[in-house]
């Protein structure tokens, strides 16, 4: 196994770990295509899965891929030996069988519940399962198998949750009313207090504070011609004294 075909494995299981929640074991179901891949590349699908995943897997499949592998007849007998080891996993064709496409993909409907991994060489499944968010997909090339790297479906789904885009709007009431009981939103009519923010002085209380008038004082200018006049008055009162005195 390269090393590098296993780092970029380790590196999609942690993608569909992390923001789809694949955990152990890991689910993978198996059509008729890879099965026949399998055998004809000499590919020991149980043994050699779990060590590539980097983890304990659940091989399986479904009665309608079991029953179009038997329409085959014996071009594909080989494969539907390798596909009846596995387990079989409950669709709802029991009636009315159909195709092993068709089937796979009505068991991933509704974002992948049961987080089930595609393993296939049908390249039309392959490119209906990419259409859809959160399903890993498996196929086998140069005689390794290999775990597709995230199709845009599922990247647009991930960048969509981080801006909380896809929460239900039940949720969104759900936590408006939690908000509200734990005293956290602001209540109606009322505003939201702004924070004051840390800054310079105020460039208002730099200015130089002016002197108040007191009341009942006068300003100094009027103050100067008062006694200007007192002066005046008392120069002449005392000339008006020494003529007089002369005069006597």
């Amino acid at each position: 196994m390269g090393l590098r075909r296993q780092k970029h494995a380790k590196k999609n299981m942690g993608f569909y770990k992390h923001n789809f929640h694949f955990r152990e074991p890991f689910q993978v179901l198996l059509d008729g295509t890879f099965c026949q891949a399998a055998l004809r590349n000499k590919i020991q699908i149980r043994e050699q899965l779990p060590g590539y995943l980097g983890g304990a897997t659940e091989l399986c499949t479904t009665r309608c891929v079991l029953k179009e592998l038997e329409s085959l007849g014996k071009a594909l007998y080989g494969a539907k030996l390798i596909a009846q080891r596995f387990q079989v996993r409950s669709c709802s064709h029991h009636k009315d069988p159909v195709s092993g496409l068709t089937c796979l993909l009505s068991l991933i409907e509704e974002g992948n519940p049961h987080h089930y991994f595609i393993a296939t060489q049908d390249q039309d499944l392959a490119n209906k399962v990419k259409k859809k968010a959160g399903v890993p997909l498996l196929f086998i090339i140069q005689n390794t198998m290999v775990l597709d790297k995230p199709s845009p479906k599922s990247l647009a789904f991930v960048q969509k949750l981080q801006t909380n885009d896809l929460v239900p709007e039940h949720q969104k009431q759900s936590i408006v009313q939690l908000k509200e009981k734990e005293g956290l939103a602001k209540q109606e009519g009322g505003k939201r207090r702004k924070r004051k923010r840390a800054g310079g002085p105020n460039p208002l209380s730099c200015l130089k504070k002016k002197k108040k008038t007191q009341e009942g004082q006068e300003p100094s200018a009027e103050k100067k011609k008062r006694r200007k006049r007192k002066r005046n008055r008392i120069k002449a009162e005392a000339v008006q004294s020494v003529q007089k005195n002369e005069e006597e």
